[in-house]
């Protein structure tokens, strides 16, 4: 009987994170404050972000497969959250939707859940738990398949 080994596979990391440095979180939000406050809450915890501000949009930039989380608000002026979550479902994307919302009952919330949301955030509260969910999150979709692939590498790097 042989063994065979294969090589090693690592995710590259960012300065200081451990967050893969492919990782990419998607932000749609139509409320230009809530969007820098979330922009610069991901930034401070090593996440790249891009931003739309549209539902519609957003299920477009959903479709490509580039994102493993998208963070949002619940009501757009153009639709919910639900949509992104159709989306994924509809196109097998394994993304983790996390909603940030202001003003969500504990109903709305195991609503959110169940339909599908990785999390729910209290804007007014949870801004210290945003980084923490996040990364879940992120870790999440890649469990799931959504994550940046693991680079192979020469087994002299691993150490």
């Amino acid at each position: 009987m042989s063994l065979t080994m294969e090589t090693p596979k690592v995710i590259r990391f960012g300065p200081q994170s451990n967050i893969p440095v492919e990782a990419r979180i998607l932000i749609v939000c139509d409320d230009d404050r809530e969007t820098r406050r979330l922009k610069t809450l991901l930034s401070a915890a090593g996440f790249i972000s891009d931003c739309t501000k549209s539902v519609t949009t957003g299920c477009e930039a959903a479709k490509s497969g580039q994102f493993q989380v998208i963070v949002t608000i619940p009501q757009l002026r153009d639709g919910s959250w639900r949509r992104l979550t159709d989306i994924a479902i509809h196109y097998d994307l394994r993304f983790e939707l996390v909603l940030w919302a202001r003003n969500f009952d504990l109903r709305d919330w195991a609503e959110a859940l169940d339909y599908g949301a990785f999390d729910v955030l209290n804007a007014a509260y949870d801004q210290p738990r945003v980084a923490e969910v996040i990364k879940c999150a992120f870790w999440a979709a890649y469990l799931k398949g959504a994550g940046p692939s693991p680079r192979a590498i020469r087994p002299s790097q691993v150490a």
